[in-house]
């Protein structure tokens, strides 16, 4: 590794169900506007959960339509490939990275991962071939069920040549893949990697699925934009949402010598594995402590430092408090009320692969601006931990004490946890 390598974002493209676009969906964001909707396809009848983060589509403003997409061969393209395309050429635009010579596409990798492969195309072709149909199975069934395709398809549609890797790590891996990708960069394996996570799973087989865990809000059916609330007294489970979050991730000097715009840098990566239940966080939410530990360690800063965490809090009655006690227990008494922790997953909905490179973009706008969004349906916290949760409004957030630092966190099913350290970027720490 090589310590002095240091690692910036130059670019940030996002699509979710707030809609297509990293300020439209920002604004939104910091205004408390919640993109939950109800599901009144007759497909979702038998499932208990009728809300969904539904990415919107059209051809009006901050809608998601196929003219957003850089040339791709439709038919080896699936929803979650789309949906990390079009964040994808927003982040790269931001960037002003589509290089054409051959050592720069070396030079660039990508690193995009997905939850879950396309379960509906896999049940679709199953059926096929127990009727004996195996010729209605399309040639390109395998290619768009492939966890890495989506990182595929952007090395394809831009010509990057450096490392292709994908994350599939359940609710964790959009945060692992944009911290596996910058240890690559620290490593010298890359100077530009395309980061970030998707998501295409609101769709009835996966719902059916995660109802049958009752893992999803079923008490706000006839409220959709009040069923995800992190932390509320009233969260009764996560809301299944869809999209995809990428950024541009960049060695420095490499940054600097392009004139490229920096918006933050990742100081510290950590991971950990709760090892307690294949579904259910640790309620000592020791797992979390220690990615968050973890985080703080390579990033070699103290815990006061922190003044922001975006929290993977999913609206879960069991998540919520094991995070909101692994923050207290890391930074305690003294220093965890003045926090801010905001859960953006009450406006979004939970992106499961998504969720962790869609959050972590939030903490960068938020190390940016100076400007916290609030958590959406947030009324009465109830955890059981006073923390500075930031709701009601958006907050200011001072850089008095300069640069302004985040955590945000993701959490997954098989017990897997991870924690980015993220700076609003100055010359020097």
């Amino acid at each position: 590794m090589q310590p002095s390598r240091r690692v910036v974002v130059t670019g940030m493209g996002v699509v979710n169900c707030l809609g297509v676009g990293l300020q439209l969906v920002w604004e939104k964001l910091l205004q408390g506007k919640s993109g939950i909707t109800a599901l009144t396809h007759k497909d979702f009848e038998a499932i208990p959960s009728k809300v969904a983060g539904i990415v919107p589509r059209g051809n009006g403003a901050g809608q998601f339509n196929s003219s957003l997409l850089p040339k791709v061969s439709n038919k080896a393209v699936s929803q979650m490939t789309e949906f990390s395309l079009v964040a994808a050429e927003e982040a790269l635009t931001m960037s002003g990275w589509k290089p054409e010579r051959e050592s720069d596409r070396q030079n660039t990798g990508v690193c995009i991962g997905t939850g879950m492969a396309p379960l509906e195309e896999i049940a679709d072709a199953g059926e096929q071939l127990r009727q004996g149909n195996y010729r209605k199975i399309s040639p390109w069934f395998i290619p768009r069920i492939t966890i890495n395709m989506a990182a595929a398809h952007v090395n394809l549609a831009y010509g990057f040549k450096g490392p292709c890797h994908a994350v599939s790590t359940a609710c964790t891996t959009g945060l692992h893949a944009i911290g596996d990708a910058s240890r690559f960069i620290r490593c010298g394996d890359a100077s530009v990697i395309v980061a970030g996570g998707c998501e295409a799973s609101a769709t009835p087989l996966s719902m059916a699925g995660f109802s049958r865990l009752r893992a999803l809000s079923t008490n706000f059916n006839a409220h959709p934009e009040s069923s995800s609330r992190p932390f509320d007294k009233d969260r009764d489970g996560f809301v299944m949402a869809e999209g995809a979050g990428v950024l541009v991730l960049e060695e420095l000097e490499h940054a600097r010598n392009r004139g490229a715009p920096i918006f933050a840098e990742v100081l510290g990566y950590g991971l950990s594995c709760d090892a307690s239940h294949i579904t259910s966080p640790s309620e000592d939410g020791s797992g979390a402590r220690h990615a968050m530990e973890a985080a703080l360690r390579e990033a070699k800063i103290q815990p006061e430092r922190i003044g922001h965490v975006n929290a993977h809090a999913t609206s879960t009655p069991l998540g919520d408090i094991a995070e909101s006690k692994a923050i207290w227990d890391l930074f305690g008494d003294h220093h965890a009320g003045n926090i801010l922790v905001t859960s953006t997953k009450g406006a979004t909905g939970h992106l499961l692969g998504g969720a962790g490179s869609i959050e972590a973009i939030f903490a960068i706008m938020a190390c940016h601006s100076g400007q916290v969004p609030p958590t959406v349906n947030l009324t009465t916290p109830s955890t059981g931990y006073n923390l500075n949760y930031v709701y009601g409004s958006s907050v200011s957030w001072s850089n008095s004490e300069a640069p302004r630092i985040a955590l945000t966190n993701s959490f997954g099913f098989g017990g897997t946890n991870g924690t980015l350290c993220l700076s609003e970027y100055v010359h020097e720490l």
